[in-house]
């Protein structure tokens, strides 16, 4: 839909981040996506890019069919209840059977219109552009009959999509603004993370200096890095947002305390009587999502029992 190729500078050919991008269609009318990745490691990212979104396109090979990661997919759509639009791509390549796809999402719930249910399923090609124009005319249906609509007129708030400390820049957060306009000057709180916003940058790359609901914009100018999912809302000064901040980061730490004090309880009963071994490890990242999804996968680097504590993360 963009015309790029995303995976083209990813590891391994994978999206690897949440990416979020607004399209602008013919008429004035503007379509924003989060592209969450496929891999079966990035679990946690997809449950968040569910809960974000009002509609969620499930993207299916024609010649691969339903794999591990699309029912974990499947699954977080249905929790976070938002419609599901069946994007069957890679329809002109030999060996697509998108009849097959078809019969294998009804064994998941999702039954084809055509076969009497209320999933819509669109055949398409992101290589050839087939059908594409059919599946933005199916959103922006989809978007009138479940009367999405959001006042500008109030101040912002919305979700962290994702962060990083960039050397050069300072803290970088992806933010998607949900409700009210976001502008340069506003003092907002996400997360534990306060500061006001020095510039705000589009998926293009253009200053912007403010932004509406269902925009999705990077950020310069929070204190630190907040996580992927923290809620962002602009506040009336900053004597308020540093008071909300220092009171999440208090409740953090302790939970983070007492998480910690059960894990080596855990981890030492599990020793108990056993030759087992602590392996310190850092894991470094580009931006948060990333970090979490590589802990988030030791558990599954070994066939043994792994007992894990993360000290830190960022």
């Amino acid at each position: 839909i963009r015309k790029t190729k995303v995976t083209a500078s990813e590891a391994g050919g994978i999206t690897q981040h949440i990416g979020a991008y607004q399209v602008e269609l013919a008429g004035g009318k503007k379509v924003s996506f989060l592209d969450t990745p496929g891999h079966e490691a990035f679990t946690a990212m997809r449950a968040r890019g569910a809960k974000a979104t009002d509609i969620v396109i499930l993207v299916v090979a024609a010649d691969d069919g339903i794999m591990e990661q699309t029912k974990e997919a499947i699954a977080h759509a249905k929790a976070a209840e938002v419609p599901i639009v069946v994007a069957v791509n890679k329809i002109d390549k030999p060996g697509a059977d998108p009849a097959r796809v078809k019969n294998e999402l009804m064994q998941y719930g999702l039954v084809p219109e055509e076969f009497g249910g209320d999933t819509i399923v669109i055949e398409v090609s992101a290589k050839t552009g087939q059908n594409l124009d059919q599946l933005i005319e199916t959103l922006l249906l989809q978007a009138e009959v479940m009367e999405l609509k959001a006042n500008p007129n109030r101040p912002a708030s919305g979700v962290v999509l994702e962060s990083k400390l960039d050397q050069g820049k300072g803290v970088v957060t992806t933010v998607l603004v949900q409700k009210g306009t976001l502008k340069v000057g506003d003092i907002v709180v996400a997360g534990p993370a306060y500061g006001r916003v020095r510039i705000m940058i589009d998926d293009k790359g253009q200053s912007m200096k403010e932004a509406l609901p269902g925009a999705p914009v990077a950020v310069l100018g929070l204190s630190m890095p907040p996580e992927a999912g923290d809620n962002f809302s602009a506040v009336e000064n900053e004597k308020t947002a540093r008071d909300i901040a220092e009171y999440r980061e208090r409740r953090i730490r302790e939970q983070n305390v007492a998480l910690a004090a059960r894990s080596m309880d855990s981890l030492f009963s599990a020793a108990a009587g056993t030759n087992a071994k602590e392996l310190p490890i850092i894991i470094k990242g580009d931006v948060q999502g990333s970090v979490e999804a590589i802990a988030g996968s030791v558990l599954k680097f070994s066939g043994e029992e792994v007992a894990v504590r993360i000290l830190h993360s960022g």
